[in-house]
């Protein structure tokens, strides 16, 4: 069964509505990405002046993992460039291990990985906190690196953190999720990585309790990814403002994109192979958003769910979307790590 579809300008009116009209000019490539994101971690608010991470700080190389912890925990501007494996300890942390504000990660080559453990970017949990706080994490960029079999997640992003970058990474076969976004974080990009060997990819909001923390905010760009046979939350979404999800390729997912208590997802210019439900907004819970547009989808099961508007992502940042056509040559070709 093969479903090419569409959406049509009838879907489109919001208050600051998304417009049905085709998106044109030049297809984004990876190269085009190298210098800096594309999407809301670009934007300035919260004090920033969009994601930089540790430039203008030291650059230190690290082979260790004693380096490694010692380098993402120190106050100020670092570039750490990580070279080779680095195994990260489980511990008292169930394998999380933080990552202090202005920091650049970056992996040397293709073989630069991150072992056993995840990357905690946020401050620790607290509920009764409903409003960022003037010491939440921020400024962070993940590029280059492979994590994999982590204890819990491979990232973690929470309490209200903001300006994020994660980009060019390989992911795979952590216990929980690949990339978590959640309680009130906000101006995130993950940008041309490759999820594989996976269950619970990406989730944004964590609990149909969230609103207090949520509302208003969770606002992420997800584009030119490779669900590489990553099973499902591609990504599963509560609450949030708007996550834009275009250009990425799904291949053979048990479903792509759920939006729930209301979120606002824009699902643009993406390409679904073999995916049983592409995208839903009857999932569980309260009904959420879903405006589709410029979507191609082969041998799926289900059409995308559509109902409500969103707003537009422009109103917030410039982007230029490759056709859908392109994306399963584009995106493989350069989505992962060994790229930039």
């Amino acid at each position: 069964m093969v479903l090419r579809l569409a959406a049509t300008a009838a879907l489109l009116t919001a208050l600051t509505p998304v417009t049905g009209a085709a998106v044109t000019g030049a297809a984004v490539t990876g190269a085009d990405v190298a210098s800096g994101p594309v999407g809301f971690a670009t934007v300035n608010a919260l004090g920033r002046n969009g994601t930089t991470g540790g430039a203008g700080g030291p650059t230190v190389t690290v082979t260790t993992t004693a380096q490694f912890l010692d380098s993402i925990a120190r106050p100020g501007p670092y570039v750490i460039q990580v070279s080779g494996t680095i195994t990260l300890p489980t511990g008292s942390t169930d394998g999380m291990h933080d990552v202090t504000s202005d920091k650049t990660i970056v992996g040397l080559g293709g073989n630069a990985a991150l072992v056993g453990g995840g990357l905690n970017i946020g401050l620790p949990v607290n509920d009764a906190v409903t409003s960022p706080p003037a010491n939440a994490v921020h400024n962070v960029i993940i590029r280059n690196l492979s994590i994999r079999d982590a204890t819990d997640d491979l990232i973690n992003v929470q309490m209200f953190s903001h300006h994020i970058w994660i980009d060019h990474n390989d992911l795979s076969n952590g216990d929980d999720g690949a990339v978590d976004i959640k309680r009130g974080s906000d101006y995130v990009t993950v940008s041309w990585n490759r999820f594989h060997d996976h269950d619970k990819t990406l989730l944004l909001g964590h609990d149909e309790d969230a609103g207090p923390q949520d509302i208003g905010r969770l606002r992420v760009t997800y584009h030119h990814n490779y669900f590489d046979a990553s099973d499902q939350r591609h990504p599963r979404v509560r609450f949030s403002a708007l996550a834009h999800v275009y250009n990425n390729y799904y291949r053979d997912n048990s479903y792509g994109v759920a939006s729930t208590y209301d979120a606002a997802v824009l699902m643009e210019g993406n390409y679904f192979f073999s995916v049983n439900n592409p995208g839903r907004v009857d999932f569980s819970g309260d009904l959420g958003r879903i405006v589709q547009r410029d979507n191609i989808l082969v041998d799926c099961n289900h059409a995308i769910e559509t109902r409500g508007t969103v707003p537009d992502p422009r109103t917030y940042y410039p982007y230029t979307a490759d056709p859908a056509a392109s994306v399963p040559t584009v995106v493989p070709a350069g989505a992962g790590v060994g790229k930039i």
